[in-house]
């Protein structure tokens, strides 16, 4: 289906991809890995037309349907809805029923016409080809897997904030049932529910499938191909993604001693050169193995980015502390405490407690407060009731989600690690320095501004400080994002490893799997813990599913009131009627404060994407203090509308169940 024959890229200086060759067959499910930064895109780039190469060609086969999900999505129109959106997933689909109902309207007007009807006939054809009879279906399904709610269909797709665009755009690109899918991370933007639901989407697709990712769940499960995009190559491995990890290890070992062959091969040559070429009897010889030098150079052999430049992670002997670590009694939280009698509350009456040693996965759907419960446990923000009571001699490390709230970005990564290893006790300038290169920074990172850092290196950063500061309670609020797979890997095999207690937040499935020990489940009626790990915790739900056991995050289905069993179907229908027109205001009102919300929400997270741009390639001109301000106060903003959204959906939820239950009954 793809010949990549020979493709080099160049940015400048910079060679992107050398000579890449490999071939994706039909029916392939190839996973693209490699460091951040490497070209895995720029393949999808080549093969989607928008990036030209400098050298080579990438041959199609055929005319394969290619969906991709598109970075900044936008409406048609201003007024177009969700659904609407969704639809749009193959191309020209729409037109071409229009064009069927044009012809089914002729017909039933001008009565039989051999050309109409061998025309209609061909449309419905290839309609029914395309999946156009049920798309709608399709797209439903997906739109509810990756978390949107029924009553969102209907909503304008502007009002959506960044983070659910790119949801819709991807269960847009997976109902168009495409032949060739292209994924670029496509769990950046979904929680671990929506994650799992992805994945048995994907397992029944079954077009060609190319995915970059670093979510070994997802290529584990998907992938029986993996292609390795490092060092300006693309090698293919014909095995699934533990297989490539072994076969990979054997592969560096031989190109590593390869390498150092060549090294001292061209160390021999240069060394006679150097003594003899301004002898005139040996001159001739030294101008040889000058050009023997010269070949070597060009076809030098370069190890994978991933083993020049993976550091290290490491995490300091926790302290002693008491067997209880936290615990929380009727907590709640509010963004509009003291500025309304009746403040919505993003979560409340939260009883759990953590004990020494546990390592915790908090999981539940996006908006339901697991970041702000993560604050009040690191003491960054206040509960708005109940009581939130760490436990004797507890130390806490907290890595936020948002980098610049735990770790300066304007700061360099010297002055990031000085501060934190002045502030618990400092030492020798040496034995800080060594601290620095055991987490892989060297004479050429420690300038850096930590806010131009790589996904890894800000990680390997944060944990630096936390490494000086030794705390007994990590809390980690998504720690794997723009990690790569060594990165994950590496950060795993530290937590694993760790003594120490552990509450953390994560999209990584394979990462939760292998760290926590427990879950805690959160919900919109409030929390409930599972005391194994998550699989654990999965074959607990699928047996709450098998036995019916209602969830607590869904209203309960209505009950018939006894006395309406006395009344006629007419009288049953003015009383639900009266009841609909007497909760009719507060349907409003809660409608208009979910899209106030909405809308709100959207622009503060366009200025939130504008001002972290800035912060992350900072101009001369750039005031750090200022942005950093904002980007505080824009995530406030953010998260007091999301509570608002929350609240009010949910209890319009509960307000449309109600009234459509009675009409059931």
């Amino acid at each position: 289906m793809l010949d990549f024959r020979g493709i080099s890229v160049h940015y400048g200086h910079q060679d992107v991809l050398s000579d890449v060759t490999f071939r994706v067959n039909k029916g392939d499910r190839v996973g693209v890995v490699g460091p951040n930064g490497s070209g895995k895109s720029t393949l999808f780039r080549i093969v989607l037309g928008e990036m030209s190469t400098d050298r080579g060609e990438l041959v199609v086969e055929g005319s394969p349907r290619i969906g991709f999900t598109r970075q900044n999505p936008e409406p048609d129109s201003p007024g177009e809805t969700l659904l609407e959106y969704a639809l749009r997933g193959i191309p020209g689909l729409s037109e071409m029923e229009s064009r069927m109902h044009e012809l089914e309207d002729r017909l039933g007007q001008e009565g039989e016409n051999v050309g109409l009807l061998r025309e209609l006939g061909d449309l419905q054809t290839k309609f029914e080809h395309l999946g156009g009879y049920d798309i709608e279906t399709r797209v439903k399904v997906a739109l509810g897997g990756l978390g949107f709610t029924t009553e969102e269909f209907a909503k304008p797709f502007a009002s959506f904030s960044g983070g659910w665009r790119m949801r819709a755009e991807l269960s847009r690109v997976l109902a168009s049932k495409p032949d060739l899918l292209l994924l670029d991370e496509p769990s950046n933007y979904l929680d671990l529910p929506a994650v799992d639901w992805l994945q048995k989407f994907l397992r029944a697709y079954d077009g060609t499938l190319m995915l970059i990712s670093h979510d070994r769940y997802l290529l584990r499960t998907l992938t029986s191909i993996i292609v390795e995009v490092d060092a300006g190559t693309a090698t293919r491995y014909e095995g699934d993604l533990d297989w490539y990890l072994r076969e990979r290890e054997v592969r560096y070992g031989h190109l590593k001693a390869a390498k150092e062959n060549q090294d001292h091969r061209r160390e021999q040559l240069q060394r006679f050169v150097d003594r003899f070429r301004a002898q005139a009897t040996k001159a001739a010889q030294a101008q040889s193995r000058q050009k023997l030098i010269d070949k070597i150079d060009a076809e030098r052999i370069v190890l994978p980015k991933r083993y020049t430049n993976s550091g290290r992670l490491r995490l300091a002997e926790p302290p002693p502390s008491g067997i209880e670590m936290f615990r929380c009694e009727d907590l709640g939280f509010s963004y509009e405490a003291g500025e309304s009698p009746s403040p919505r509350f993003v979560f409340r009456d939260l009883e759990f407690n953590i004990s020494r040693g546990d390592k915790v996965a908090l999981i539940g759907y996006n908006g339901l407060g697991k970041t702000t419960l993560m604050r009040i446990i690191a003491g960054t923000r206040l509960p708005t009731e109940g009581k939130a009571v760490l436990g004797h001699n507890v130390v806490v490390g907290y890595l936020s989600q948002e980098f610049a709230e735990t770790v300066p970005p304007d700061l360099t990564v010297y002055r990031n690690a000085k501060n934190a290893w002045d502030a618990h006790g400092g030492g020798p300038e040496k034995v800080f320095r060594n601290q620095l290169g055991a987490f892989g920074f060297d004479e050429n990172d420690v300038e850096k501004p930590a806010g131009v850092l790589s996904g890894g290196e800000k990680i390997r950063l944060a944990f630096l400080r936390l490494f000086f500061s030794a705390p007994n309670f990590l809390l980690l609020d998504e720690p794997t994002t723009h990690l790569d797979l060594d990165g994950r890997r590496l950060l795993q095999d530290a937590l694993s490893k760790y003594r120490g207690t552990i509450l953390l937040v994560s999209h990584d499935i394979d990462f939760v799997r292998a760290v926590a020990t427990s879950v805690l489940e959160i919900t919109r009626s409030g929390i409930r813990q599972f005391p194994g790990g998550y699989d654990y915790y999965c074959e607990k739900k699928e047996e709450m599913g098998r036995t019916g056991v209602v969830e607590p995050a869904k209203p309960s289905e209505p009950s018939r009131n006894p006395s309406e069993q006395t009344l006629s179907k007419k009288e049953l229908r003015q009383q639900r009627a009266a009841e609909r027109a007497k909760i009719a205001p507060r349907v409003k009102e809660l409608k208009k404060r979910v899209e106030t919300a909405e809308h709100k929400i959207d622009e503060l997270q366009k200025q939130l994407e504008e001002v972290s741009a800035e912060l992350f390639n900072p101009k001369p001109t750039t005031d750090f203090a200022e942005a950093n301000r904002k980007v505080r106060t824009l995530q406030f903003e953010i998260d007091r509308y999301t509570a608002d959204w929350e609240e009010a959906a949910t209890e319009l939820e509960e307000l449309s169940a109600s009234t459509q239950g009675r009409d059931n009954g």
